[in-house]
């Protein structure tokens, strides 16, 4: 009884601080992407549409440098070719060196290079943001939940890109009440993980970015692209992972059928 017990407190509490810890914060909108599920799966077409809503809006504040250029053409991503990414990776300005007269130099990007940020250091992008350092991009979909409740989380997974495009997308006038609390220079946005006020002001607007493959360019498309190519730069080996998870599966079934006829042979012949 009083392990029961003891189980039951453990569990409230386990229940309550998800809670507690994201109190103000609103739920993200449980989006649908092809990548869900068991036998879920990236879109090329969505993840370079996202990348380049990346390369466009997101890069001039954040950067991703756990992310090779090479990565771009990796199975399971986006899909670029070597030429393709060389190309993308060339767009980048890279420091190298130092020199022969020991200064560090800018040279375009190479596909072994990693991402490049867009800031000097620390101290010039927290200046360049009203104080606030903008997070790195490489794992944000495995930093951020998009609800709480730990059932919620087992049931409907983390929701990483969920609150992606719930931020991306879910900028809204304050509620009067709390309006006049506005802190300067900040933005009113009940999906921030820290918010409701955030520093970011509405990065997306419609047409703002034109993909080549002349898919939609509203705000909700956007974001929806942006928060998929996310997603693979957090898990690039999903898909491999998937198909290795669904072959062990497979053998282990086969595996426990061939025991059991092996132990009905094995005592076949013995009493009980």
């Amino acid at each position: 009884m009083k392990l029961f017990k003891t189980l039951a407190a453990v569990s409230l509490i386990l229940l309550a601080v998800p809670a507690f810890a994201a109190e103000g914060q609103r739920d993200a909108k449980d989006i649908s992407y092809s990548f869900e599920g068991p036998f879920g799966h990236f879109d090329k077409g969505q993840l370079q549409r996202g990348y380049k809503v990346y390369k466009e809006v997101c890069s001039t504040c954040h950067s991703m440098h756990l992310l090779s250029f090479r990565n771009l053409a990796d199975q399971g991503g986006p899909g670029f070719s070597e030429a393709q990414v060389k190309a993308l990776a060339a767009t980048f300005t890279v420091k190298d060196g130092p020199g022969d007269d020991g200064e560090m130099l800018d040279r375009p990007g190479l596909p072994s290079d990693r991402f490049p940020s867009p800031f000097a250091n620390e101290q010039a992008a927290r200046n360049a943001n009203g104080g606030a350092l903008p997070p790195d991009l490489s794992l944000i979909t495995k930093a951020r939940a998009g609800w709480t409740g730990t059932f919620n989380q087992l049931i409907n997974g983390i929701g990483g890109p969920d609150y992606v495009y719930s931020v991306l997308t879910g900028y809204e006038e304050a509620p009067a009440e709390i309006a006049k609390e506005a802190p300067p220079g900040k933005h009113y946005n009940p999906y921030f993980a820290n918010g409701p006020w955030i520093g970011m002001p509405p990065p997306l607007s419609d047409g703002q970015v034109t993909f080549d493959d002349g898919a939609p360019d509203k705000v909700d498309d956007m974001a929806r692209d942006v928060s998929a190519f996310l997603a693979w730069t957090a898990e690039p080996k999903m898909e491999e992972r998937k198909s290795m998870g669904f072959a062990t599966v497979i053998y282990l079934a086969v595996l426990a059928v061939l025991l059991y006829f092996v132990k009905q042979k094995i005592w076949a012949k013995v009493e009980h």
